[in-house]
C-alpha cells in the first residue's frame, strides 16, 4: 500500500483551514496530518507531523507568511504551496514567496456552487500531489518521481484540431518562434532562461501554469529583470523580436499568422490536462502556424502537459529541447516529452537560452 502525502495546513482562517481540510481529505491519496492558525503552530506541527507538503496563506497575524516560508526554507526545506487572495497586495506577496522557494500558488478557492467545488478539489489535490514530488533544496534544485493519473484529461484537440504536417506554407517566412511551456518551479526556471536573451531575439511566447491576475504581475516582474520586453499576452498581440509573450491565467493561448506575421489569440475553452492555459494547445498552435521556423522548450513541471505538442512540433520540423533532471523541481512534464521521442536536445536551464539562440541563428554575447 502507498505511503500517503502528509499535508500541514497554515491558515488564520478556521473556514478556510475546514474547506481545505475537506477538500484535500476527499482523495485517498492524501492525509491532512494537522493545521495551524499562525507560523509559530506551525513550527511545532512540522516537528510533530513531519509532513510532506505544506499550503500556506502569506497573509497571517504574529508571523507573516514570507518570513514564515524564509524560516521553513533555512531550517527543514518542505514543498510548499501558497494559498493567496485575489488581491494587488496578495498577489506581490505570492510571487515573492515563489522567489523565496514556494513550488506554487494558488487562489483560495470559491466553493458557492458544485461546479465550483469539483474544480477547486481537482486542482489543489492535484498541486498538492505535484509539490509532494518536488525535492526542496535552498537553492531549489532536485530530482522527482511521477505519479500516477488517475482523472480523465481533455486533450489539444478540445480547442484546435491537429495540425497538417505538409501545410507548405510554413517555409515562407523566415521570422523564427521560440515556444515555451512550463508548471511547477517555473517561474525561477524562466526567470534564468529570459534573462540570458539579449535584445535582438526571436519572439518568445510562453504558457506558465499560473492562476489569472498573477501572471500580469509575474510578466511585470520579470520585464524588469531582463533586457527583452516580457509582457502579459493580450488578444491580437504581434510576436515581435526582442519580446516574450506570457499566457494570461485561466486563458488560452494559441499562434496564429496572417502572412509573414504572426500573432497571439488568447481564448476560452475547456480545461486541457486539466490546465488552462494549456502547453499542449499552445505547442499544437505552433506546430500549425510556424513548423519548422519554431524552437519548443519543455520545462519543470508535473503531469504531462506539452508532451504531445512538443512531438506535433518535432513532426512539423521545429527544433525542440527539454529541460534536464537535475535543474527541474519536478521532472514530469519533460520526462513524458522524452519518453514520447519528441526531444531534440535535453539539457540544464542555465544553457537552454543558449542554444535557442544557437538555433535561431543568433550572435550572442556572453562576456
Amino acid at each position: 500500500m502507498n505511503k500517503k502525502i502528509r499535508v500541514l495546513i497554515v491558515d488564520d482562517s478556521a473556514i478556510v483551514r475546514q474547506s481545505l481540510t475537506e477538500i484535500l481529505s476527499s482523495d485517498p491519496e492524501l492525509e491532512v496530518v494537522a493545521t495551524a492558525s499562525d507560523p509559530y503552530m506551525a513550527v511545532e506541527q512540522i516537528k510533530n507531523m513531519v509532513p510532506d507538503v505544506i499550503t500556506l496563506d502569506v497573509e497571517m497575524p504574529k508571523m507573516d507568511g514570507i518570513t514564515f516560508l524564509k524560516k521553513i526554507m533555512s531550517q527543514h526545506p518542505i514543498p510548499v504551496i501558497i494559498i493567496s487572495t485575489l488581491t494587488s497586495k496578495g498577489t506581490e506577496t505570492a510571487l515573492s514567496a515563489l522567489e523565496l522557494g514556494a513550488v506554487e500558488v494558488v487562489l483560495k478557492p470559491q466553493l458557492h456552487t458544485p461546479e465550483q467545488r469539483k474544480e477547486a478539489t481537482m486542482l489543489l489535490v492535484d498541486k498538492v500531489k505535484a509539490a509532494s514530488h518536488a525535492v526542496i533544496h535552498r537553492r531549489r534544485v532536485g530530482l522527482a518521481r511521477a505519479p500516477k493519473s488517475v482523472k480523465p484529461k481533455l486533450t489539444a484537440d478540445a480547442v484546435l484540431a491537429k495540425p497538417n504536417t505538409q501545410n507548405s506554407s510554413l517555409v515562407k517566412t523566415t521570422e523564427k518562434i521560440v515556444a515555451v511551456g512550463a508548471s511547477t518551479g517555473g517561474t525561477e526556471a524562466l526567470k534564468t532562461f529570459l534573462e540570458s536573451f539579449p535584445l535582438d531575439s526571436p519572439g518568445i511566447i510562453i504558457v506558465q501554469h499560473m492562476p489569472e491576475l498573477f501572471t500580469k504581475q509575474f510578466a511585470d516582474r520579470l520585464n524588469e529583470q531582463c533586457k527583452i520586453t516580457v509582457k502579459e499576452a493580450v488578444n491580437g498581440d504581434t510576436v515581435l523580436r526582442g519580446q516574450a509573450l506570457i499566457s494570461p491565467g485561466n486563458k488560452h493561448m494559441l499562434l496564429k499568422r496572417s502572412g509573414a506575421k504572426y500573432f497571439v489569440e488568447i481564448t476560452e475553452g475547456p480545461l486541457v490536462n486539466r490546465h488552462r492555459p494549456s502547453v499542449d494547445v499552445l505547442f499544437r498552435s505552433v506546430a500549425r502556424y510556424a513548423g519548422k521556423n519554431a524552437v519548443g522548450v519543455i520545462m519543470t513541471g508535473m503531469g504531462n502537459d506539452g508532451a504531445q505538442g512538443l512531438l506535433e512540433m518535432k513532426t512539423t520540423g521545429a527544433f525542440t529541447i527539454a529541460q534536464n533532471e537535475k535543474t527541474c523541481i519536478v521532472f514530469g512534464m519533460p520526462k513524458e516529452a522524452i519518453k514520447l521521442n519528441a526531444v531534440d536536445k535535453i539539457m540544464s536551464i542555465y544553457s537552454i537560452a543558449y542554444e535557442v539562440q544557437h538555433q535561431c541563428k543568433l550572435h550572442t554575447d556572453v562576456k
